[in-house]
């Protein structure tokens, strides 16, 4: 189901932002200052840290004793973005969870608009998309607009969302606990959707997706095309497991008829 977007102001302060890192020691002071500048009341920060090599970790604890930042550092596993944000979604104390990434490609003055459904309690996960009418993709390669455009068209007979690949997101604490898989990789807005079988009421707004500044990206046309093939395998996946989930249940009537054949009759 689809919610239409409504505008509330932002009441609730049990609200966790995650943000997975990975090597942005140069991203974290101005996306704090960022966050901070929007006046959207929140708990607090979660950074989650996937083996950093740089000065990250030194940036984010720099900023711990002035803000209500956290670090979660995951050296014990490699877990990928999805596992990162799962890391964070249960170690955080906000009922009401903001997962955004760390490069500053998010806008953080969309978090808002990202959390007044929720607030308003009339929509269970809301996506900023760069795919609704208002959204765009600023400067990006044409091959990089290629790639993220057909994931996001073989997703959409699934999940109904024009952008289920984007990493921001607002959702509820205890929904996404609920329904997120245990899994590794970066289609975690996606299997939660797919997951909740049409239980979730579901929003997009439109964002502006903007280019890194700072810092090295961590994508490539060879990670991109690596992407969309980890794409189409898991989009077969869900498509192969509904149709054997549908086929089963189709099998029920008929096994209970083969028992049963004076049934109908009666």
């Amino acid at each position: 189901m689809i919610a239409h977007t409504t505008s509330s102001p932002a009441h609730s302060r049990s609200v966790s932002i995650i943000v997975p890192t990975l090597n942005e020691e140069e991203n974290i002071g101005p996306l704090v200052s960022q966050i901070t500048a929007c006046a959207v009341p929140f708990l607090e920060i979660l950074f989650v840290d996937d083996h950093s090599t740089d000065a990250t970790r030194a940036e984010i604890r720099a900023l711990e004793g002035s803000h209500p930042i956290r670090l979660i550092e995951q050296d014990d596993a490699d877990l990928g973005l999805a596992g990162a944000i799962m890391s964070g979604a249960r170690a955080a104390r906000g009922e009401i969870l903001v997962v955004m990434d760390a490069d500053l490609s998010h806008p953080p003055e969309r978090m808002k608009d990202l959390l007044a459904p929720l607030f308003t309690g009339t929509a269970d996960l809301v996506v900023g998309s760069r795919y609704v009418q208002g959204g765009s993709t600023a400067d990006w390669p044409m091959w990089r607009r290629i790639v993220s455009r057909t994931g996001a068209a073989l997703a959409y007979p699934l999940t109904g969302l024009h952008d289920s690949m984007c990493g921001f997101f607002a959702i509820r604490r205890s929904r996404l606990l609920e329904l997120a898989p245990q899994t590794s990789g970066f289609k975690i807005v996606f299997e939660t959707v797919v997951r909740a079988r049409g239980t979730l009421r579901i929003c997009e707004i439109p964002i502006t997706f903007r280019e890194r500044v700072r810092g090295k990206s961590k994508m490539s046309f060879g990670v991109a095309v690596r992407f969309l093939f980890r794409w189409l395998a898991a989009t077969f996946q869900h498509v192969v497991r509904d149709v054997g989930r549908r086929e089963q249940v189709g099998l029920v009537p008929r096994v209970a008829e083969r028992l049963h054949p004076e049934a109908p009759g009666k």
